[in-house]
Order: C-alpha cells, then structure tokens, then sequence
C-alpha cells in the first residue's frame, strides 16, 4: 500500500503530533508499505536519523509560521505557495490512500484534503470540548469534513469532541511508542538514578499547560519528606533558577531523553489540561518509571486498564496534591514490569494493525463512495 502521511506541524519542533506521523511511516515501511511524509519544516540530519526513513520519502510544503492554538504555539503552513506543494507531492506519488492528521487545522492537512480525491483518513489528536475552532470548522469546513472516509481519534476524549463538533463517529486508536526504544535497567540500589530518589518532568516549559508551575510550587513540600531528592527538568524553553534539589538538562534527544526516563523513580506530568493522550507517560512507563498525573480524563483513560492502576493521579493544579503524590509513590514505589505491561499495548506492533485495517476499510468505503458520487 501507498500511504500519504500529512501533518499539519513544522518537522522541526519537537510534538506529539509530528512523533506519530514519523513512528507511523516507519512501522509501515518496517511492515511492507510505502509511507510518504508532507509537512512544514524540513527535519535536521540529527532527527532524520532518529525518524530512521529515507529523506527522498519525507517532503516539505515550505517554512511556516507560529499561531497559538490549543494552549501551545503551533508552527504551520497554508497559502498559495504550501498549497502548489501539496497539489504537486499528491501528483508525484500515486498514492492509495491519503492519512491526514488534525484535519481542520489551517495548514497541509486541510490543503490536502481539499486537493485530493483519494480515500481519506483523518485522525484527531485534540480534546478541548469547548473549542470554538472545532466548533466553526463543523460548520466552515463541512464539506472538507465531509470528505472524510474514516476517522481515528487518539483517546475516547478526543473521539467525544469530534463526535460533538463535527459529527463524526471515529474509532479511538491510540498513539503509538516503539517499546524496544525504552529499557528498564536492572537495579543497583535502592534508587534507579544513583544515591538520590529522581523527579523527572519533561516538557515544553513555555507552555503553562504543561503544569510546570505547579511543580515548581511543589519543590518545597517534596523536600520536606525527602531532603535528598532530585528534581530533574528537561525541555525547551526559558531555562528555570537551579537549586540543590532542582536540575534544568534543557531539551534532550529522543535516545537522551530515554536514558533520564530510564535512571528516574517518578515521572511527573502536572498537566493542567487540553490533553488528548499522554505519549510521554507512556514513554515513561516504558522505561520502568512510577508515573504521578494530574487527574484529566485523558491521563485516566490512559492510565487504567483491566488490572487497575498503572500509576497515581493527583487533583489537577494542586501543588500539595502533586507534592502528597510524588512522596507516596517514592515511599511505595509500583514494579516497573507493571507499567511496561500497559505500555506494550500502545506498542506500534499493536497499534499498527488497527490503522492499517483503518485503511483497507477507507479504501473499501471511499472508492465505493467515489463510484456513486
């Protein structure tokens, strides 16, 4: 199969949304398919190596701009020029099917679907249910929407904001990790990162969604019960005043970033809201860390399966609650194989099958569609 894989988000940062796009086209490569990436932005040598595909597979619409959006600052693409892009990446690549992700997002998925009379995937990362950009895009955008063979949502969350702004009934698919990438080191001591308990947050520090305020509020109660632990931030952004208990590493590369998660005892993610999934729990569990999240829905979800908990859920934007969390978890920490067992069930081997059967039903459904439109 010929897949055409759109993301709406400059390559060059760092998001959840461009991490699915490039694990997704290398699962498919890996497992037979042809996947070819468009984006804004053009991948450095160093993240093209981690993508592990062929730079002749990943094109680009151009440079792009910065809109807020969602809580965060999105870099995207949309115009005449990106547009021309789109309209030529589509005629060179004969492909079957065309997977765009965030559909509605004024930038190279949206331009694509208008351009195209493949069969369509679309898959929604967002879960803010009173957006009014949702909102208006069901409305502005209804026939772009209506071009849509089959849906995927990330989480049962994202699927409800979609079913009630664009109605639309997508499958909930979750976001993929490749769980080879992440280790559990056997243990040396009492502690996985050394002689001292390890705090780990990872995330963009400009964004105050994020909930790296709440942490930082937290410091002190933490250090009260444990006056010797670590308290590690990593991420791009503004870096934060360090103290004795308080590390900033800055923003890491992927195999960086897997060997802080590796050595940490508790993973935080104060998140105060607007999230869809939770990729970076994921990715935490996977490498043995106790996880401690703020209680939104998605993290719930996530967090949950038919044996119970996977990690501990605090009240979201309560620092004393964060702080009460994190020293719970450090007293009684959970078996890292309990966490890496829910992760595996978000490994691409498992989620792989379920977006490509997402296709061969689009490609039934789209091009019966097309011979009675």
């Amino acid at each position: 199969m010929r897949v055409g894989l759109v993301c709406p988000y400059d390559l060059r940062a760092h998001g959840g949304v461009q991490a699915q796009v490039l694990g997704l086209a290398r699962w498919l490569t890996e497992n037979g398919h042809e996947a070819y990436v468009l984006a804004p932005g053009t991948l450095t040598a160093e993240r093209l190596a981690e993508a592990q595909l062929p730079a002749a597979r990943i094109a680009t619409t151009g440079g792009s701009f910065a809109v807020p959006y969602n809580g965060s600052v999105a870099r995207v693409a949309c115009g005449p020029f990106s547009s021309r892009r789109v309209r030529r990446w589509l005629a060179q690549n004969n492909l079957d099917l065309l997977h765009v992700h965030e559909p509605i997002t004024p930038s190279a998925s949206v331009l694509a679907l208008r351009a195209t009379d493949l069969p369509i995937v679309a898959t929604f990362h967002s879960a803010t249910p009173g957006s009014r950009s949702m909102a208006a895009a069901g409305h502005l955008l209804a026939e772009t929407v209506g071009r849509i063979d089959e849906g995927i949502a990330v989480s049962r969350v994202a699927a409800d904001v979609v079913e009630k702004h664009l109605g639309l009934r997508p499958r909930v698919i979750g976001n993929g990790i490749r769980l080879r990438d992440f280790h559990v080191p056997e243990p040396t001591g009492r502690w996985r990162g050394g002689d001292r308990p390890r705090v780990t947050f990872v995330g963009r520090l400009r964004e105050r969604r994020k909930g790296l305020a709440v942490l930082l509020d937290a410091v002190d109660d933490i250090v009260r019960q444990h006056p010797d632990v670590d308290i590690c931030i990593a991420g791009a952004g503004v870096p934060i005043p360090a103290g004795r208990n308080v590390r900033y590493v800055g923003e890491l590369t992927d195999s960086r970033r897997n060997d802080l998660l590796a050595t940490s005892d508790v993973f935080v993610a104060p998140h105060t809201g607007r999230e869809s999934f939770g990729i970076v729990l994921l990715e935490a569990l996977a490498s043995g860390a106790a996880v401690v999240a703020s209680d939104l829905p998605a993290f719930v979800e996530l967090l949950t399966d038919d044996s119970g908990w996977a990690g501990r859920v605090v009240e979201t934007g309560s620092s004393k609650a964060l702080a009460d969390g994190i020293s719970r978890t450090l007293e009684k920490p959970e078996a890292p194989s309990r966490g890496r067992s829910l992760a595996a069930r978000y490994d691409w081997h498992m989620i792989g099958p379920k977006v490509v059967e997402t296709y061969e039903d689009a490609l039934g459904t789209g091009a019966a569609g097309r011979r009675t439109g």
